[in-house]
């Protein structure tokens, strides 16, 4: 990761705005109407589109856009044995929660060939022209659909395999040439209640984290929201603060929270908990279908500035862009870019 970033650098948090023709190319793909190679040159030009969106934009750090995956983490589960998809809870009516499959565990738990975010990373790599993050699936977000049963006589074994899941390809990542990596733990606020943040418990969240990340030494962030699939949150209510002070030991480098949607509500905890590690603060509505003006976003900015130094401080969405539509994504893009040169002429910095 270089260190050559501007002061309020901007990034986003994986998943970019689908073009419209991908979602043709998806129902040919469930119409069995397309072959692999087809498949493979609509995947790989649409990642090549995401790029060149967010260069253009002006993002320091960008993603591949997640082109290849499906509503955040459902692509994850075709890779993985053990486990067998029950009924769908509703298929009428909007999508939301309740609209996607779980799964019941009947075996062990592998995945033979990884999660394929080694090869999605492999693929973006030459062509981002930018420094790159990629981001992982957590194990405790990975958990969320599974019913337990099979060899499972515990949740904490399920928990102790997905860990190992997850962290091999987060060493198969490094090896790969990543430095920089995001693991997606929206979980975290989800089951708040079940799974401990703070140390001392069978697994609790930051243990879980420290053994995925274990000897990892490039840039590390970790990414908790609300749960945003279908523009609805899934964590109710939508606090920070239960997270908060045990939070803090995450073995990683880079907090990234979401703060847009609800007007910075809770900013002032890095007031209240002062931390060394960087905040990536979500200064962009993803909910919103309106795009924001730079002045609007400069004046969420503002309100981190109060409790966060200007050094530690990054700016990103609320959370990834797969739900909003490809140009409002990208406006939305440039409203923050344009909000961070803002700030940075007022900071003396640019």
């Amino acid at each position: 990761m270089p260190d050559a970033l501007p002061l309020l650098p901007t990034t986003v948090c994986g998943s970019h705005g689908l073009p419209s023709w991908l979602f043709l190319v998806r129902e040919a793909v469930r119409a069995d109407r397309l072959g692999p190679a087809e498949i493979q040159e609509a995947y790989d030009d649409a990642v090549r589109l995401a790029i060149r969106d967010q260069v253009e934009a002006g993002v320091d750090v960008i993603s591949d856009g997640e082109m290849r995956r499906v509503t955040f983490i459902r692509g994850f589960y075709d890779r993985l044995t053990g486990i067998r998809p029950l009924p769908i809870p509703r298929r009428l009516g909007p999508l939301n929660y309740d609209s996607h499959c779980p799964y019941e565990v009947v075996d062990r738990i592998t995945a033979p060939g990884g999660l394929g975010v080694v090869d999605e990373f492999t693929f973006a790599r030459p062509h981002a022209v930018r420094p790159m993050r990629v981001a992982v699936p957590g194990p405790m977000t990975l958990l969320m659909p599974l019913r337990r049963g099979g060899p499972y006589q515990s949740e904490d074994s399920l928990i102790a395999d997905l860990i190992e899941i997850v962290r091999m390809e987060v060493q198969a990542l490094v090896a790969a040439g990543a430095d920089f990596i995001q693991v997606d733990e929206p979980n975290y606020v989800m089951a708040a209640g079940k799974h401990r943040v703070v140390k001392g418990g069978p697994r609790p969240m930051v243990d879980a984290l420290g053994a995925v990340l274990d000897g990892v030494r490039v840039k590390r962030a970790l990414h908790v929201c609300f749960g945003n699939a279908h523009n609805n949150s899934f964590a109710s209510p939508r606090r920070y603060r239960p997270l908060f002070p045990g939070i803090l030991e995450a073995p990683v480098d880079q907090f990234v929270f979401e703060y847009a949607n609800r007007e910075m509500a809770e900013i002032e905890l890095w007031s209240e908990f002062p931390s060394d590690k960087e905040v990536a603060a979500g200064v962009i509505d993803v909910k919103a279908f309106r795009v924001e003006t730079p002045e609007e976003v400069a004046l969420r900015v503002r309100l981190a500035l109060k409790h966060i130094r200007p050094e530690r401080l990054w700016l990103v969405p609320d959370c990834g862009l797969w739900e909003t539509p490809r140009w409002v994504g990208v406006a939305k893009l440039r409203s923050l870019v344009e909000a961070a040169r803002i700030l940075r002429r007022e900071l003396g910095a640019g």
